[in-house]
């Protein structure tokens, strides 16, 4: 019999947590798309993205990326921010769209610090985002969200796109993100404790919250056959103020943070015209 360890359980969560979210919005996507009259259309997408394996790392693990995108009547899609955060589109109108926000944070081992630096345990992060079309071709993005385990604390990204479309057919949009933290997140990821110092050779370092890092992301979105697209994104990001200064990062990762991912999605109304 396979009992649920910690082990086991770090292990599925990421995976599990996805695929009961992504469910859990796309049954409502699929009423909609049905109950919504003519012009409704709903994009679900689902893929893969490499992102840094937890915040401030040097390299990268896979995790799962998926989107949900909701347009009625002419109004265009407004998929979400293409970060690799899931962000189902709950309400959309008036050139608003609101939501709901899930990310994870993956864990680092002690092995990632060669030993010298207490483990971080992986985090899901639950919030909410809302954008805003100020012009047909220009979007304002926000979103903020809280580590339900893990590290515990508040995270916030703002942010703009510009956006390139033809239609239903395809899309491209490109902006600026920032994204703050809180101290308890900062000195997770970031700090070194008196106790970590003494025997790791780093200087203790306690840093407080603010900017994180600034960058800029990428995405695209295009109809390849029938009701299926592909939807992809490409993001960079450089740690800033305190956590670029951390003495963590400098010794076991970078300050480059880079991500990516790829999904496949199904248009349930209209075809794009």
């Amino acid at each position: 019999m396979l009992r649920p360890t910690p082990t086991l359980l770090r292990k599925l969560a990421p995976r599990s947590l996805f695929a009961i979210v992504l469910a859990g919005a796309a049954i409502p996507a699929a009423v909609w798309a049905q109950d919504s009259g003519e012009g409704a259309v709903t994009r679900v997408a689902a893929g893969v993205q490499v992102a840094p394996s937890y915040p401030g790392a040097d390299h990268v693990s896979a995790r799962p990326f998926g989107s949900i995108a909701r347009a009625s009547g002419d109004a265009p899609f407004d998929f979400a921010t293409p970060d690799g955060t899931l962000e189902p589109t709950l309400f959309h109108g008036g050139g608003f769209a609101l939501g709901p926000s899930v990310a994870f944070q993956g864990s680092r081992s002690a092995s990632d610090t060669h030993d010298k630096l207490a483990r971080v345990g992986s985090t899901v992060e639950l919030g909410g985002f809302a954008s805003y079309r100020v012009l047909p071709s220009f979007r304002l993005t926000a979103e903020v969200r809280h580590g339900v385990n893990g590290h515990k604390a508040w995270i916030g990204t703002i942010g703009s796109d510009y956006i390139v479309a033809d239609g239903d057919r395809s899309s491209v949009f490109i902006g600026p993100r920032a994204t703050f933290t809180e101290s308890k997140f900062n000195r997770a990821y970031f700090g070194v404790t008196q106790a970590e110092a003494a025997t790791s050779g780093l200087a203790a370092y306690r840093p407080d919250g603010g900017l994180e890092s600034v960058g800029v992301n990428l995405g695209l979105y295009r109809i390849i056959a029938g009701p299926f697209g592909i939807y992809a994104y490409a993001g960079y990001n450089r740690l800033v103020d305190d956590a670029g200064r951390s003495p963590v990062v400098r010794a076991f990762g970078s300050r480059d943070q880079a991500s990516g991912g790829l999904a496949l999605s199904y248009t349930l109304g209209r075809r794009a015209r």
